[in-house]
């Protein structure tokens, strides 16, 4: 697909919800100087404005073969987005605190097409040992992530150990899947797509939560 200024113009400033959006310095390329800019992440390429209300990009980086790393800078809370090559270009970019900072890095570690052929990859392994053990993939500890992360702290949907549970009123959660035997679906696992493997599992999914919302309706 070729991409001119007008169609990136278009895109950076689209009603779709962005990844990621906020003030951050930039370092400028041949001076010392950090200026204020307006920066917008969009799937692989982060667009960075003038101000948050303009409407055209001053510019934009694809987020390709790189790598994000803290770095020793004049300005607090500073890192920096490294290209592979003698020649490339490195972005160093500060922000404006320190929950701001981990917030962007963790963003910018994951844009690029390459993290998220390692999910997909992460996501087909366990589907493929839930099927071929009939049940729940045991619970392990957090991977690490690539090293893209380099040291940042990686945040977990998984409550404390110790904390108290939320008492908070509310309806029970629906049931959960039942366990699948090897002989779930006919075929090799091997011949079915991850998209094929997401719609199996998804339609079992739908008919546990409609049947949850129809036990809610009732009095």
């Amino acid at each position: 697909m070729k991409l001119n200024e007008r169609s990136l113009a278009f895109y950076a400033t689209c009603d779709a919800p962005a990844d990621n959006a906020g003030f951050l310095y930039k370092k400028g390329g041949r001076h010392a100087a950090y200026h204020r800019r307006w920066f917008v992440l969009r799937g692989n390429m982060l667009f960075y404005f003038e101000d948050a209300a303009s409407r055209e990009p001053v510019g934009v980086i694809i987020l390709e073969g790189c790598t994000v790393e803290l770095v020793e800078a004049a300005e607090e809370f500073a890192f920096a987005v490294r290209f592979a090559g003698a020649r490339a270009r490195t972005y160093v970019l500060a922000a404006e605190s320190q929950a701001a900072m981990e917030g962007w890095v963790k963003a910018l570690s994951r844009a690029s097409f390459d993290y998220l052929r390692l999910v997909v990859r992460e996501l087909e392994q366990q589907l493929a040992a839930v099927r071929a053990g009939g049940g729940p993939v045991p619970p392990r500890r957090p991977r690490a992530l690539p090293p893209k992360e380099n040291g940042c702290a990686v945040w977990s949907a998984e409550t404390p150990a110790g904390a108290a549970p939320s008492a908070r009123p509310g309806p029970e959660p629906p049931p959960l899947p039942p366990r699948r035997g090897a002989s779930a679906r006919s075929g090799p696992l091997d011949s079915a797509s991850f998209a094929q493997l997401h719609e199996w599992y998804g339609q079992e999914v739908r008919a546990l939560r409609g049947q949850w919302l129809r036990s809610q309706a009732q009095p």
